[in-house]
């Protein structure tokens, strides 16, 4: 069995962001393989964690990856901010064929055109991958994942921080399907008698208040915050009002085009003019604008860049959704190039934890071991890119831990779920099976 075969077996997916499965990146062939180690959303250290903890796994998956894909380069980028990390994984990258690469503590350095681009100074095709640039880029914690499955050892637990209104910010590892309701109890409990969870952190995250939600394999912490908050107030107002609020106050100042870090790379990324297609919905219909297509929703027009607290990144969501509904595609300029003021218009973390007005939670959140093992686990069937699990056991089934619940159908893209415990199937719907100890 080779290393895509093993990793597939595993049910490895992207641990950082949208969770593509892991095994297609490998079947590829690429010169440089990139192990995302920004971590740049506030607040979230997990990725940090990671590294320090797993430096020599991380190592051991990039080059299992590297001899998968045929590359020559390795490179793990790492915010030069996280010393201990910087170290671990240095000493690990000793005698291979694997380098650190330090950046710059800015938002958003994790994003993969602009991680790309600092590495080896290639500009991702607009609507394009990695591999279009010959390079192969995952998250740090899915190398130490694949690392585990090159052992036979499936994904069934995961990194993740708790910050925000909790009394002691950590970062854990939890068994998947575990509810955030346990994560915040081993942070202490919570400060906030109303929270609303941000998962996967303010700017890119969504949002709950669902303590009850389970952990995925995708997940990267919960940032919690008072439903009072200034950001969560505009967080979640709905979608509607956002977009009256835009048709009638956006005064086209650029702001969040001139701070959108695809713009500046050089991509045909303009938020004010998708703001601007607005005001030209008077019939009710969907609007739709092509410079919304290469937007990254890393959300810095809307927490950032805009004067007026006008909702840019969901007006080119909308948009984008718009033209996935009408299979519209990318018509316009295929050659980027780097505006002048690339390197001087980032956004330093500091600076954006300010504009959140979350200095207070702005704490360490560092690894506490538990044993973290409640009587009942939901474990979602969809939790990768691609399509849900179909379910390979039954209800009153006994499973041992690391046994296999769930594959997607032959030939569709998907990753296999296993038990992350001992214990027996109570419950199996479209959605999740149950998992009682």
């Amino acid at each position: 069995m080779n290393l895509a075969d093993q990793v597939k077996a595993a049910g490895v997916v992207g641990a950082g962001g949208g969770g593509f499965p892991t095994h297609v990146k490998l079947g590829s062939k690429a010169d440089t393989v990139i192990a995302n180690g920004a971590e740049c959303e506030p607040l979230l250290h997990k990725d940090a964690v990671v590294m320090e903890r797993n430096a020599a796994e991380l190592v051991q998956g990039m080059q299992l990856a590297m001899e998968a894909v045929g590359a020559r380069d390795g490179v793990i980028g790492i915010k030069g901010k996280n010393k201990l990390a910087v170290e671990a994984v240095t000493r690990a990258c000793t005698g291979t064929p694997v380098r650190v690469q330090l950046l710059g503590d800015y938002y958003p350095a994790g994003d993969e055109y602009d991680l790309v681009f600092n590495v080896t100074q290639r500009l991702i095709p607009p609507g394009g991958i990695p591999l279009n640039v010959g390079v192969v880029v995952n998250n740090v914690e899915t190398f130490v994942n694949i690392a585990a499955a090159a052992r036979g050892n499936p994904v069934t637990h995961k990194m993740l921080t708790i910050a925000g209104a909790v009394a002691s910010p950590v970062t854990l590892r939890v068994p998947l399907g575990v509810t955030y309701r346990d994560c915040i109890a081993a942070a202490g409990g919570l400060t906030t008698d109303d929270p609303v969870l941000c998962l996967g952190g303010l700017m890119m995250g969504k949002n709950t208040d669902d303590l009850d939600t389970p952990v995925t394999k995708t997940d990267t912490g919960a940032v919690i915050l008072p439903r009072d908050h200034h950001v969560m107030e505009r967080k979640l107002k709905p979608s509607k009002v956002q977009a009256k609020i835009g048709k009638s106050a956006c005064d086209q100042c650029r702001y969040c085009t001139e701070y959108c870090p695809r713009f500046l790379l050089g991509y045909a990324v303009e938020p004010h003019q998708v703001m601007r297609s607005l005001a030209f919905t008077a019939t009710g219909a969907d609007h739709f604008n092509q410079w919304a297509s290469m937007c990254c929703s890393c959300g810095l027009c809307t927490l950032f860049a805009c004067p007026e607290e006008l909702y840019p990144k969901e007006a080119c969501d909308d948009a984008k959704a718009e033209m996935r509904r009408q299979n519209i595609k990318w018509t316009g300029p295929m050659n980027p190039k780097p505006h002048p003021m690339h390197d001087g218009r980032r956004v330093p973390i500091k600076t954006l934890t300010r504009k959140l007005h979350v200095e207070a939670y702005d704490l360490a959140a560092p690894f506490v071991p538990t044993d973290l093992s409640p009587a009942r686990l939901v474990l979602p069937l969809k939790q990768s890119a691609g399509t849900p699990c179909l379910p390979a056991v039954r209800t009153g089934d006994r499973v041992k831990a690391g046994q296999v619940l769930g594959e997607p159908a032959a030939n569709a893209l998907g990753a296999v779920l296993h038990a992350p415990l001992e214990g027996v199937v109570r419950e199996i719907t479209d959605q999740h099976i149950v998992l009682e100890r």
